[in-house]
């Protein structure tokens, strides 16, 4: 059986070992691959793995062989999930490894707006601190989150997780789901409608999946509902946000800051408008890619071909 990986630089740039999928068949692995590469380098393969490269309904036309598609990752829009159906290909993507990883960058970027840890280092090593006339300085507000309020949009894994470390930090956590009424209390966090959590929260963070309803739900109006000193964090879905409009509001202090691990286009342009934008961190898409958690999606991502070989496919996202 002939597996290829089609884009594994992202999971695997050289710190993990392929064998649990290696010892499934004969395994080729490509770091990346081109548009114009894709059906050659599928060839006669039964088995294909992506990670963001695009496996449409030309490319299924095309490589008659593939009999089952793992998405190396959790949203699986890179492939065209109708079409792999209509040619009787399996599709599976990896739900659940990220989960600890992604909160605890949630307070990572949360920890570093309310402390700037780096700009404060940095100045000590330009000599501020050897020439403050105090014994201590500091360049911004500093912030302590006991008694602040964490304001959870989508109670998933994630969003759950979040809220976990949030109460340990002392907050009151509210949270908003579609599919959780409002006025219900969930361990200690409280079921509320989207404008109270937006009115009510100091932070705002997003964990919801991007479906055309969520698409732009932080726009120029919900940003205009939060408080000027809140803070936005998302490290779900970069179409979640109209950068634009967050950029107008961080610049005009409807809100404090904001911290993205997610953009709407990745990489992004280089004219992005929340380049410039006041208190506004960008990450590159790093909160799901410690290495524990890499090292469980590589675990899972063999795990799912096990079962489709055996006939009981898990994971699937085309049934």
């Amino acid at each position: 059986m002939e597996i290829v990986v089609l884009d594994g630089y992202t999971l695997n740039p050289g710190d993990l070992a392929w064998d649990e999928i290696k010892a499934l068949g004969d395994l080729k692995v490509y770091d990346r691959t081109s548009s114009d590469q894709i059906l050659d380098r599928i060839g006669n393969a039964e088995i294909v793995y992506t990670n963001k490269t695009p496996l449409t309904k030309e490319i299924f036309e095309n490589a008659p062989n593939i009999k089952f598609v793992g998405v190396l990752a959790t949203g699986y829009n890179v492939v065209d999930i109708e079409a792999a159906k209509e040619n009787d290909i399996v599709v599976s993507n990896i739900p659940t490894y990220g989960t600890r990883s992604v909160a605890q960058m949630v307070f990572a970027l949360l920890l570093e707006l309310c402390h700037h840890v780096r700009l404060h280092s940095d100045a000590v090593k330009n000599g501020e601190w050897s020439r403050s006339e105090d014994f201590c300085f500091w360049k911004t507000p500093l912030i302590e989150l006991a008694d602040k309020v964490m304001g959870i949009v989508g109670l998933g894994r994630i969003g759950t997780q979040v809220a976990e470390i949030a109460a340990s930090f002392g907050m009151r956590v509210l949270a908003m789901d579609a599919k959780i009424e409002a006025g219900q209390q969930r361990d200690g966090i409280e079921m509320v409608e989207m404008d109270d959590l937006l009115k009510n929260a100091d932070v705002v963070s997003l964990h919801c999946p991007l479906f055309p309803e969520t698409q732009g739900i932080i726009n120029k109006d919900s940003l205009a509902k939060m408080k000027d000193s809140a803070f936005l964090i998302n490290t779900s879905r970069g179409p979640l946000v109209v950068e634009e409009d967050l950029t107008e509001a961080l610049d005009n202090g409807v809100i404090a800051g904001a911290a993205l691990d997610v953009l709407s286009v990745e990489p992004p342009e280089e004219n992005n408008p929340l380049y410039k934008a006041k208190n506004c961190l960008i990450t590159p898409h790093i909160s799901w890619a410690t290495k524990e958690a890499r090292g469980r999606l590589m675990h899972i991502a063999a795990t799912n071909l096990e079962a489709f070989i055996a006939g009981k496919p898990v994971n699937v996202v085309n049934r």
